[in-house]
């Protein structure tokens, strides 16, 4: 195992899209591994490391809500953003007037979240001593980042318009309010990028707030 992190965030609202309900969006219970990951990226990352999420505290009760928002009902055509690049002239312009849907989703609010997480080398021991790439050297990188609160890219709650804020914890986890077991059924772990994009599921379960996330990438 990696230099290990604990990571506090939290937020009014959250989203973390189960994808068997994509037209209407309705959240997961809490955050998934994957959008644990991109708060940790929005930090601090190089393709040499790679971040492995560890565990999730789950430190505020799960609450549902209800809201409407306008979303466009589609996107500029990937062909003609190729054009444009070309030098052809298209119209790359989207009409949210034109466009317009009003689309109801299931959110959580008022969520709060500690992300247990470490972080592995890519490359070889030689390329490290080579290029000064340590995990030492990454591992103050982030510590310094967040605890001065920057970022490379305001991180989310599983939707944009939903921002996380980040405080680097260096104590005792707090006790989750959260008792006993629960079957959070199947859960998004992450996305497996190769010659075709495909998800990686898996199950957890949440004891008194808190979820041993496996390394699914070592299991394969």
């Amino acid at each position: 195992m990696g230099y290990g992190i604990k990571l506090r965030v939290w937020g009014d609202y959250a989203c973390f899209t189960r994808p068997e309900m994509k037209a209407e969006r309705v959240s997961y219970d809490v955050i998934t591994p994957s959008a644990a990951r991109g708060i940790l990226e929005a930090i601090h990352w190089k393709p040499t490391i790679r971040w492995v999420i560890d565990r999730i505290h789950v430190l505020k009760p799960i609450r549902f809500e209800n809201i409407r928002r306008n979303e466009v009902g589609g996107k500029i055509p990937i062909n003609n953003v190729l054009s444009a690049a070309k030098g052809k002239v298209v119209d790359l312009h989207q009409y949210t007037t034109e466009d317009r849907q009003q689309r109801a989703s299931v959110v959580l609010r008022n969520v709060e979240y500690v992300i247990e997480a470490h972080f592995e080398m890519r490359i070889t021991d030689r390329t490290i001593v080579k290029n000064d790439e340590t995990p030492e050297k990454h591992y103050n990188i982030f510590i310094r980042r967040a605890r001065n609160g920057q970022c490379f890219y305001q991180p989310y709650l599983g939707c944009r318009e939903f921002p996380a804020f980040f405080q680097l914890l260096e104590g005792e986890v707090p006790a989750s309010p959260i008792t006993g077991e629960k079957d959070l059924g199947y859960m998004l772990w992450d996305m497996e990028f190769g010659n075709e994009i495909s998800p990686k599921f898996f199950r957890p379960i949440m004891k008194n707030g808190i979820i041993e996330v496996p390394d699914l990438w070592k299991e394969v």
